[in-house]
């Protein structure tokens, strides 16, 4: 049996809607994308593989908002079906976009997207369609995803998508580019996955001057940048001190004093 047949097989037993169901399964087992009581947004939902992992993923407590062009059937499952409201828009257009923030009501734990253009045959046009709906995603990402949330995305391998990485790795604390093993073997499709995004007003590599406004239990000195609390060895409460920042997690950052260097 190939190992298309046995994930097509598979969806039917166990009554996912879709093989690329246990692509997100592969890619949460892998990363950890979502968590019970999650909010999450499925881009490119139909036909609904991906909103029935995700459902099950966010438990009762949870909730998944499902977008696509394509109608989404209800899920046959009643409890998955009541954490999944879903809405039938093009996610190039501002007008959905605004309507899938209005669905959220605030800020969201994941975004994920499978989304994939129609295909013309024409690869090089496919693969340029492909990044321009990745984009969409990661903008659409941006816009809602709280501090420390995550995100993914499917993208055909090609020109500039090491450009859209680095544009990914800038706003996340930690970046992967994978295949998961429910991929086709002559597919050309990869999934970034975004870990920790990253909401901090500073960067790795940012100089500045900063105040100590207080001493860590490990004797750091600690500054605050728009409320983001930085760390600072070798300084003391009430130094003004210049600073270059060496490492930005979610909710704090390492700095090392360069009048020391």
């Amino acid at each position: 049996m190939t190992r298309r047949d046995d994930y097509y097989n598979r969806a039917k037993q166990e009554g996912y809607r879709s093989r690329a169901a246990y692509k997100l399964k592969q890619l949460d087992e892998l990363e950890n994308v979502i968590s019970g009581g999650d909010t999450v947004v499925d881009l490119g939902a139909a036909p609904g593989g991906w909103l029935q992992v995700a459902a099950e993923k966010v438990g009762p407590t949870g909730t998944v908002i499902g977008v696509d062009l394509q109608r989404i059937k209800d899920l046959d499952d009643p409890d998955l079906n009541d954490r999944v409201e879903t809405i039938r828009g093009d996610m190039t257009e501002k007008r959905t976009r605004e309507r899938v923030v209005d669905a959220a009501g605030g800020t969201v734990d994941a975004v994920v997207s499978d989304m994939a253009p129609n295909m013309s045959g024409e690869y090089s046009l496919d693969q340029a369609r492909s990044l321009h709906l990745a984009r969409q995603a990661f903008e659409t990402a941006l816009e809602l995803l709280d501090t420390g949330g995550n995100f993914v995305v499917k993208v055909f391998e090609g020109p500039d998508v090491d450009d859209f990485r680095a544009d990914v790795e800038a706003e996340f604390q930690y970046v992967r580019a994978t295949a998961p093993k429910a991929t086709r073997d002559e597919s050309s499709e990869i999934y970034l996955v975004g870990k920790g995004r990253l909401t901090a007003p500073i960067r790795a590599g940012d100089e500045l001057e900063v105040e100590i406004v207080d001493v860590g239990s490990e004797g750091d000195g600690i500054a605050s940048v728009d409320g983001y609390r930085l760390f600072v060895p070798g300084a003391e409460d009430g130094d003004t001190v210049r600073v270059r920042v060496e490492d930005v997690k979610p909710n704090f950052g390492f700095a090392q004093r360069l009048d020391r260097d």
